[in-house]
């Protein structure tokens, strides 16, 4: 079975420090703790920008400071967040990708977010793919329910992006599809071949979900943005503590953790130089 890549999405947009006190903010923090989900077994690192109060921001500079103070730090790759928050213009959302990092997410439509929605217009996405090609940066296509999936495939079949794809399963999101193994198992029966794919359980869904996708031969994403408790009513500590328990399950099983290297090769990556 090909190794495991586990990602550890740090911060998010929406979690405050009220929900959870070791949520990382600055630069300097997401840094640490990018460090620590590496040294757990963490090959990528999701990021989001955050201001000094806690506020979301696709800030360049910010960004610019979360990638050198995570590669002075660890060898782990730096995924950016094209999401952003609700409500940022798609010229914002778009913005951390200009500094080439090695990877990026790529929101696959517009899908309700709780109480809000989570706009991602057909022409902005395509605009987000062409940046992403022309910046050498590659692409997680986010996929929140089926028609997303559809949609990439469509754009695969017509040339708009080039395979082999690597995808993320976001599931659990109110609004979007379930977190349930049945909702995993058809995203996984719809990939076009050789693709690749992650799983990011929301909330209580994140270790069943996680699970299951070792023992398919997916990946895991785990971390504060998508799930704050370690267990029911219990806070994690950390980030790496989420990170920890993906890598024990999956030694358990017989489940080799790829370094971010391996993850590099896995995923068609060049590494950028320091």
């Amino acid at each position: 079975m090909n190794r495991l890549i586990i990602t550890a999405a740090l911060t998010g947009a929406e979690v405050t420090r009220e929900q959870q006190p070791a949520l990382p903010i600055t630069p300097d923090e997401i840094a640490d703790a990018a460090a620590e989900c590496a040294l757990a077994g963490a090959a990528i690192v999701h990021v989001h920008g955050r201001l000094a109060d806690g506020s979301s921001t696709q800030d360049k500079e910010i960004y610019r400071q979360i990638i050198e103070k995570t590669r002075e730090r660890c060898d782990v790759i730096v995924q950016v967040s094209t999401g952003g928050a609700v409500g940022m213009t798609p010229q914002e959302r778009l913005a951390p990708v200009t500094l080439r990092p090695e990877m990026a997410t790529l929101s696959m439509g517009t899908v309700n977010f709780g109480g809000d929605v989570f706009m991602n217009h057909p022409a902005d996405m395509e605009i987000f793919a062409a940046a992403m090609t022309e910046y050498g940066v590659k692409p997680e296509f986010e996929i929140f329910d089926s028609g997303m999936l559809t949609t990439t495939l469509r754009w695969l079949k017509k040339g708009v992006v080039q395979g082999p794809l690597h995808f993320d399963f976001v599931l659990g999101i109110p609004g979007g599809m379930a977190g349930t193994p049945e909702a995993l198992m058809y995203l996984r029966s719809q990939l076009p071949p050789d693709s690749s794919w992650t799983v990011a359980g929301i909330g209580a869904a994140q270790l069943p979900l996680a699970t299951l996708a070792i023992v398919l031969g997916g990946h895991v994403r785990v971390g504060f943005e998508d799930n704050v408790y370690f267990r029911k009513g219990e806070l994690a500590r950390s980030n790496a503590q989420l990170v920890e328990r993906i890598a024990l399950i999956a030694q358990q099983l017989d489940r080799p953790v790829a370094t971010p290297d391996e993850a590099r090769a896995m995923l068609g990556i060049n590494k950028r130089p320091l």
